[in-house]
């Protein structure tokens, strides 16, 4: 690996997916498939620049991930990295990919967002000083100093793909390939990020591939080689020096003043404005890939390094850091921590809002709850008030939980997928991380915006009715939370997230909580059901707690709503004025039926803990789903 780098392709073929295909084609990998790729064959050396061109659908990105071993579908042909057969694990071991958009996480900064890259890809063989000093040098060839606290949201789109380009640099890969490294830049911008790359290419001995859609004049000095694609054949690929010469030796010299890459690019392209252009031209590409694999072999195999590139003795970075070894799990898991509490705990406008979404949003909505339910007095009709009250209780934890996480989880699911795809870490990891930032978050939320509404409103004033009262929520909250995460994997819109959540815990708090239909009244079938919701054993608990032996509730009295008169409730028989004797009472109305008793359908402690078990089963599935590999259907939802 000290010597010359090289990364061959020999008659490279892929197949893959060329239409949309039905939703059930996708489901079940039956869309329809065509040749993407036909022979490609070419090599790049350490210290060179290599430009992929071709108009669109002529197979530019295709190329790079089946390089990348991440395109879907049947490839043929050799990949060798330094004579090795190209696997997954090699790539993702001394390799690296930039996407044309790459997702950060908001309310980190640039230095941030570098230094977690390398924390999460290179092990601790190298040391916490050589990372820094990495992370540093990266920002300086990038020109990423000047904003290097900045808050990555904030950063213009040349800042922005510098620093897409230096969280793969910062590793150190031998190879690095670039989908649209350009992608709505500038052309002075433009400009720089290429020469950045052609400097980090020879400084390093590395090698660099991109591809582009329009290839600007004042790049060509910086592209050592140049493949032009058309419908996945090759019309050139090799020395961008010698193409002129090539072209012209075929008969096609470029014209004095003309871009020669953008000249070529017209020329390998697919004329369709009529259909006499379209023959003529199809014709012309089709003799041009002929006569490259006859004649274009010297070409393709001459090196462009003549000088610029260090000895081995001059050069500092003979190995990509990652092929010193992984980080430890422990290390990943500590650094996806520590990186989502640095999203919200940062000093800048996009933390401290999901910071504040996170801490504010429970005790505003208790707040608004206490506001209109004070005073809730002991009479006849508190009984619905406070079952009013539990169910709002309820409805507000599970919704906010879910709209919570769907605005904040969104980047760090878009940012794991990134990732996960380039084996720094799998699905477990990140959601224990997840778990253990989110816990003490929720417990301070729901407990403060519980007690605000528990003490404001004068439910039973004990205090381990009060936390038992917390703790539930919280379970409730924390339920809902995970459920939308869960949903978040299948889902890429946040937005489209939150409703779908939204709308399955309504239902389950509609139909098992208690609190809207008395559970006495359910079908057999719906009631066997409500075993498996959360919401029957936190509806039933907070019922219970509330009511059961209520000593404020018995004989309360019944309060005329036109005169204000009181009216003693003693007994239950008042028509339209008395209705409960006490809580115990108004509880066995709604959960006392014939398939069990008042005892067996209310058991306090047991409804508790099973709220608990359903917050840890949540955990276990998020666990389970992240853990599972998804179809390739939904896997491309997360693609640029």
């Amino acid at each position: 690996m000290d010597g010359d780098h090289v990364l061959e392709l020999i008659s490279v073929f892929h197949m893959g997916q060329v239409a949309g295909g039905s939703y059930i084609q996708k489901i079940l990998g039956s869309a329809p498939m065509g040749i993407i790729l036909k022979d490609v064959t070419f090599e790049v050396h350490a210290g060179e620049v290599m430009a992929i061109l071709g108009s669109k659908g002529s197979g530019k990105k295709t190329l790079l991930e089946v390089i990348a071993r991440r395109a879907m579908g049947l490839t043929r042909g050799q990949i060798l990295l330094n004579d090795v057969p190209m696997s997954i694990r090699l790539f993702q071991e001394q390799c690296g990919y930039v996407p044309k958009k790459l997702p950060f996480i908001p309310g980190l900064t640039v230095l941030q967002t570098l230094t977690y890259a390398g924390e999460l890809s290179i092990g601790s063989k190298v040391s916490n000083s050589m990372k820094r000093s990495r992370v540093k040098q990266v920002m300086t060839d990038l020109a990423l100093n000047q904003v290097s606290n900045r808050e990555v949201s904030t950063l213009a789109t040349s800042d922005y793909r510098r620093l897409a380009i230096g969280t793969e640099l910062v590793k150190d890969p031998v190879l690095v390939l670039l989908d649209e490294p350009t992608y709505e830049v500038d052309p002075l911008n433009s400009y720089f990020v290429i020469s950045s790359l052609s400097n980090h290419a020879k400084k390093y001995k590395r090698i660099v591939i991109i591809n582009m859609d329009q290839p600007r004049s004042d790049i060509f000095p910086f592209l050592d080689r140049v493949t032009y694609l058309c419908l996945g054949d090759v019309v050139y690929t090799g020395s961008t020096r010698m193409m002129m010469e090539y072209f012209r030796s075929v008969g096609f010299p470029c014209p004095d003043r003309e871009n020669p890459l953008t000249y070529y690019l017209c020329l390998s392209t697919v004329d369709r404005r009529t259909r006499e252009r379209f023959i003529e031209s199809s014709s012309q590409i089709a003799d041009l890939v002929e006569r490259f694999k006859t004649v274009g072999t010297k070409y393709r195999k001459l090196s462009t390094q003549k000088s610029g590139i260090l000895k081995n003795g001059d050069n500092q970075w003979k190995l990509p850091l990652t092929a010193y070894g992984q980080p430890s799990g422990w290390r990943v898991f500590t650094a996806l921590t520590r990186r989502s509490f640095a999203s919200l705990f940062n000093v800048n406008n996009s933390a401290f809002e999901r910071l504040t979404l996170h801490v504010v949003a429970l005790p505003v909505f208790f707040t608004i709850l206490y506001l209109l339910y004070f005073p809730l007095e002991n009479t006849q009709q508190s009984y619905i008030s406070r079952n009013g009250l539990l169910f709002n209780c309820l409805v507000g934890m599970s919704l906010l939980g879910a709209a919570v996480t769907a605005r904040t989880y969104g980047a760090h699911r878009t940012r794991y997928y990134n990732e996960s795809r380039q084996g720094m870490y799998r699905g477990p990891l990140f959601i224990l991380s997840r778990i253990v930032c989110s816990v003490p978050l929720n417990l301070m939320t729901v407990w403060a915006g519980a007690t605000i509404i528990y003490s404001g409103t004068r439910l039973r004033q004990d205090w381990d009715r009060w936390a038992a009262f917390c703790g539930v929520l919280w379970a409730v909250f924390t339920f809902a939370e995970q459920q939308t995460i869960a949903l978040m994997i299948f889902i890429r819109s946040s937005y489209t997230a939150f409703l779908t959540s939204t709308c399955i815990l309504l239902v389950y708090i509609i139909l098992a909580s208690g609190t809207v239909r008395t559970m006495a009244a359910l079908p057999d079938w719906l009631y066997y059901l409500s075993y498996g919701v959360i919401y029957r054993y936190a509806g039933a608990f907070l019922n219970e707690n509330e009511f059961d032996q209520n000593p404020s509730l018995v004989n309360a009295p019944s309060i005329n709503m036109t005169s204000g008169a009181s009216l003693p409730c003693f007994n239950n028989n008042v028509p339209g004025e008395c209705y409960w004797l006490n809580g115990t009472h108004y509880l066995s109305i709604k959960y006392h039926f014939q398939r069990e008793s008042f005892e067996q359908s209310l058991q306090y402690w047991l409804n508790f803990g099973m709220c608990y078990v359903f917050v840890g089963g949540m955990w276990l599935v998020n666990i389970i789903i992240y853990l599972l590999p998804l179809p390739a259907f939904i896997k491309v939802k997360f693609r640029d």
